[in-house]
């Protein structure tokens, strides 16, 4: 028996393919570009295998957008850039146009609206980071709010290209580290295990989720007063604050042990050297709201040190390969302790005991 004829038409309510926002020099050019330049520090020239070329304004935002800010940005879109614009991964805006007079025009609005153009080239770009305390549920700090601070204090070397080569730098709210490797990376390092409140744990939380969420199988069912509740086993606990998104009654939050940690050496690119994942280099930081001064003067030291050490095209982790880890701390002014020593051994036996992954 034949199927009856389909007498109605699918329509698609997902994410609209990429290639529909793409502007039409870009998409008539696919793949086929000859080279690129960066005329000056925030600006990007593309040029095609068929003679087009279109222009790139790049500019820093402060990632948490107001619909009024990115009206703004349409209107500057709309005026200069044929309506198209895009969003980086690090929270740049991007305004792509054909016509090589509108740049300098568009330079000039975008700055004077408080936009700093930048971000290109050997430069420290915009911050990729979590989510902080306006939308996470776990974190420990407000990732945007060290970001703000930062980038103040580093201002003049997003809107210039005076580095060895690209410093990118990332901050994240909590131990879990969503801000991923970079050059430089601001992550919160909790010093105790969750304080448990089991007169609300049983009421609050379910029991088997957040025996899941910890990633060392560190938390266990156990009975306290005659209620169910959890227990953490301390000499397995990384600290790590994933149990708190599941169970507020766990909490690992604190004023004074909630710490910021400085990771150096991250890359994800292959260029020229392989992928590598980031060292700490100072910690016990403290998480003092609302401009961490203390957190800001450590990443000065740093880049203040690679900029001038540095080669030309040398990463921070290739230019500290090649010094030598007792020559950073000597340039940088850091202090160094053997907490810093890279030779983490528990994983494996925490793993071993995981119900979820086995040797």
């Amino acid at each position: 028996m034949s199927s009856p004829e389909k007498k109605w038409k699918t329509i698609e309510s997902g994410p609209h393919t990429y290639e529909e926002a793409l502007h039409p020099v870009v998409r008539k050019n696919y793949g086929k570009w000859k080279y690129h330049e960066i005329p000056r520090p925030g600006v990007l020239m593309h040029v095609a295998e068929s003679g087009d070329a279109i222009w790139t304004v790049r500019a820093g935002t402060p990632r948490q957008d107001t619909v009024d800010m990115v009206r703004v940005l349409c209107d500057i879109a709309d005026k200069y850039a044929d309506g198209y614009l895009r969003f980086t991964v690090r929270n740049n805006v991007e305004f792509l146009t054909p016509n090589r007079e509108h740049v300098e025009p568009m330079i000039q609005e975008l700055e004077s609206r408080g936009f700093p153009v930048g971000g290109t080239g050997m430069c420290v770009s915009s911050v990729a980071h979590t989510q902080g305390w306006l939308h996470c549920d776990i974190p420990a700090t407000d990732a945007s709010g060290v970001v703000k601070s930062m980038m103040d204090y580093v201002y003049q070397e997003f809107k210039d290209m005076q580095m060895p080569n690209k410093v990118r730098l990332s901050t994240s709210c909590c131990s879990i580290n969503c801000g991923g490797q970079a050059d430089i990376a601001i992550v919160v390092k909790h010093t105790r295990p969750p304080r448990i409140n089991h007169d609300h744990l049983a009421t609050i939380c379910e029991l088997p989720k957040a025996v899941a969420r910890c990633p060392v199988a560190a938390i266990r069912p156990t009975v306290v007063n005659g209620k169910r509740s959890l227990m953490v086993d301390e000499a397995k606990c990384i600290c790590c604050g994933a149990c708190f998104g599941a169970c507020p009654a766990m909490e690992i939050n604190h004023p004074e042990h909630s710490k910021f940690a400085i990771w150096v050496g991250g890359k994800n690119s292959n260029a020229r050297t392989k992928p590598s994942t980031m060292s700490i280099v100072a910690h016990n930081l403290p998480n003092n709201p609302p401009r961490w001064p203390e957190v800001t003067e450590v990443i000065g030291k740093i880049l203040t040190a690679y900029k001038a050490g540095g080669r030309p095209w040398e990463r921070v982790g290739e230019w500290i390969n090649r010094i030598g880890w007792k020559r950073f701390f000597e340039e940088t002014g850091l202090t160094f302790d053997d907490n810093m020593i890279d030779s983490y051994r528990h994983a494996r036996t925490t793993f071993n005991q995981s119900a979820h992954v086995r040797f």
